[in-house]
């Protein structure tokens, strides 16, 4: 059996192809294939509010094309999640209807707070010690999520339009920015010794660059090293020297710059990184749907 997640962020639009395996009653998922397109839907929706034409059709295609795979690959079920960039977009709405219509795909326009609970829908928490209390760190390209989890249960989570595209387009507002503070500060006020769970394609980026030993968190001070690591490169020198994608070149020094902010806020000393997404945590969410204890 076959499941297929559709994410459309404000940076890229990912498409996951999963196998779930059943053994005995433990019902979980292998990733068979991931494609990422980096439409880069935020700097119109940030700027003009609008979704334009030209990124419309290519969204369009891409959907068409991600339709076309989910047949083929036989996928039983799927669920399509659109982020920040169509949350502000005016015709985001009009744009579910086209690709509805012409590439027969169910689009939902998930808040804020829908996007927190499906990221942590996939339970990243558990695999980690239930004694601890964590900040989960959620960093996209127009939106940040935050969790806390304290013994293995969520206690309070929140969505703030504060996002590495947003930053790069100038769009970020100083009261989002107070607004965060003053949730994390209380938050880490009420749970003490906050460990970081950091998420989100950027976080990933980073984990990789740091060549930290898989499974070992990522530390304030290492993560810090590798923002000024990074900034002491022009954009061209990222690309060209350091080898990354165009499209993360830019963004993951903003978004750096969110995770230290929030690190350091919540008193956060290190970060795990589980290299999960909103994908993984939409394939959870289908198998507890068809699959219900």
């Amino acid at each position: 059996m076959r499941y297929a997640a559709i994410d459309i962020g404000s940076n890229a639009i990912r498409l996951l192809i999963a196998d779930v395996i059943q053994n005995n009653k433990t019902i979980s998922f292998k990733k068979n294939t991931l494609i990422r397109v980096p439409l880069r839907l935020g700097d119109d929706a940030f700027l003009d509010k609008l979704i334009s034409p030209n990124k419309t059709t290519e969204l369009i295609k891409t959907m068409v094309a991600f339709r076309h795979l989910i047949d083929v690959y036989k996928v039983s079920d799927y669920m399509a999640c659109a982020t920040s960039a169509m949350r502000e977009a005016r015709n985001g709405a009009t744009i579910v209807e086209r690709i509805k219509a012409e590439a027969d795909i169910n689009l939902e326009i998930v808040e804020g707070q829908r996007e927190a609970n499906i990221i942590y829908a996939s339970h990243i928490e558990q695999s980690l010690d239930r004694k601890k209390n964590y900040l989960y760190i959620d960093v996209g390209g127009g939106s940040t999520e935050l969790s806390v989890f304290s013994n293995g249960e969520l206690i309070s989570s929140r969505s703030f339009n504060l996002g590495a595209i947003r930053i790069l387009d100038n769009q970020d507002k100083d009261e989002t920015w107070a607004e965060m503070k003053d949730w994390i500060k209380n938050m880490a006020q009420t749970y003490k010794n906050l460990s970081g769970i950091g998420t989100g394609g950027n976080i990933n980026k980073l984990y990789k660059i740091s060549e930290v030993k898989e499974g070992s968190p990522l530390t304030f001070t290492k993560l810090r090293e590798l923002y000024l690591y990074l900034t002491s490169f022009s954009l061209k020198d990222r690309i060209n020297v350091l080898g990354l994608n165009q499209d993360r070149a830019d963004v993951i020094i903003p978004a750096s710059e969110i995770y230290l902010t929030v690190m350091k806020w919540g008193g956060v000393t290190q970060i795990f990184v589980p290299r999960v997404g909103l994908v993984d945590g939409i394939i959870q969410l289908l198998i507890d749907k068809n699959f219900p204890n």
